[in-house]
């Protein structure tokens, strides 16, 4: 592969996205960045699928987070005109990923919301190595997820705001046939970079009343290794009382920071104890009826502004 499917079909309705995140090694900044085809949680495409659309070209977006000092967020959807995209690039408006055969490199050209500051920089992220094995997230095969290099490092250089930063990194992909809330109820997902390995843990609540738990070891090689999924440990509701399971060889996680704090989801900073050692994860819950209810949906378009023009 020469690319990471940028140019890829995306089924109506559907999806697909790249996700990557980092954490800087003083630990005081983070960034979130998710290209989107597609959505997902655009209050824009799901109120086009409502009204028996849904064309996901006509719904993309690079959804960028920065987390410590400075705050920022940007998450723009945009239409089909905006975007180009073959094997190796994909550009949302002003803003794009581009994968070289040895790093992917991300220029970052936006403005936040909801109080409009430009945000401008680049983020350049180099794997450690490559991993090639893929899950279905759901009975029927029409989610699937791929943890692309789960050992990366990103160099952060921002103009706006002046910022730079460098750290351990995380790199993985998306894609499905139909919108998330039609066959999820919830899920949560971590990822603990370790000196010789990083431990990831995905719990899918689907909607069919059965539930997915990977728990999942990365080694250097980008070697994919199963391992038992450890037993659950509770974490605090963050202030919309959006739960926050996970799990822990010890029964026991510990809330570092809350990242991310919406009405249906949540991005935080975690400590656990998994493959024998206590951790620093990123974690991640996400509740869809929620995302789904019409009340949340009228909130979502002011930190989702989407243009007319």
């Amino acid at each position: 592969m020469t690319g990471w499917e940028f140019d890829r079909e995306v089924p109506p309705r559907g999806y697909r996205w790249w996700y990557v995140d980092a954490l800087s090694d003083d630990g005081q900044h983070g960034i979130t960045i998710i290209a989107f085809i597609g959505t997902v949680f655009s209050p824009w495409y799901a109120w086009a699928r409502q009204g028996g659309g849904g064309d996901p070209m006509e719904h993309c977006c690079i959804n960028v987070a920065l987390y410590g000092r400075p705050r920022r967020w940007a998450m723009t959807d945009r239409r089909a005109w905006a975007v180009r995209r073959d094997e190796s690039s994909f550009q949302v408006g002003p803003s794009g990923l581009r994968w070289d055969g040895t790093a992917l490199t991300i220029e970052i050209d936006e403005v936040c919301a909801p109080f409009p500051r430009r945000l401008r920089g680049t983020v350049r992220l180099t794997p450690r190595a490559l991993s090639t094995r893929s899950f279905a997230l759901d009975a029927a095969g029409r989610h699937n997820w791929h943890p692309i290099a789960a050992r990366s490092r990103v160099e952060v250089s921002f103009q706006s705001p002046g910022l730079g930063w460098s750290g351990p990194a995380y790199f993985d992909t998306n894609h499905g046939q139909a919108p998330l809330e039609q066959d999820f109820c919830a899920w949560d997902w971590c990822r603990a970079p370790m000196p010789d390995a990083t431990a990831i843990l995905y719990n899918a609540q689907r909607r069919d009343g059965t539930a997915q738990s990977l728990a999942l070891r990365v080694g250097n090689d980008g070697a994919v290794t199963d391992f038992t999924p450890p037993p659950p440990a509770a974490l605090p509701r963050t202030l919309w009382r959006v739960a926050r399971p996970t799990r822990s060889e010890n029964g026991a996680a510990t809330l570092v920071r809350t990242l991310e704090d919406a009405p249906f989801y949540s991005r935080s900073e975690i400590r656990t104890c998994l493959l024998g050692q206590q951790v620093t994860a990123v974690h991640e819950s996400l509740e869809l009826d929620r995302f789904a209810n019409p009340l949340v949906q009228m909130l979502l378009p002011v930190k989702v502004p989407r243009p007319f023009w």
